[in-house]
């Protein structure tokens, strides 16, 4: 049996293309409490996972968005990303 090629998920809005994407990054990590020396140690970044829609990217920052309305044409769920805290891109396939 044949395997079917894998097709990337994406939608058309007016004239424009966006591909979707899982996004991994680096977040801060933040605590107002008293806490040793140890447990300040232990503290780390925290690595978070967003899936959305690549809105543009340059070389310091990546706009997203995750929800739309194609009529007319406006965009939700928005964010910007500076391109240093971005670990991975990961396009998603249907």
């Amino acid at each position: 049996m044949a395997r079917k090629k894998s097709k990337l998920r994406r939608i058309n809005i007016g004239k424009k293309r966006y591909d979707f994407y899982k996004i991994t990054w680096i977040d801060i990590t933040g605590d107002a409490t008293h806490a040793t020396s140890d447990e300040f140690d232990r503290m780390e970044c925290s690595k978070l996972h967003t899936f959305a829609y690549i809105y543009k990217k340059t070389n310091k920052f990546v706009w997203t968005f995750a929800s739309y309305d194609d009529k007319d044409e406006a965009y939700s769920d928005r964010n910007v990303f500076p391109r240093g805290c971005i670990i991975k891109m990961e396009r998603i396939n249907v």
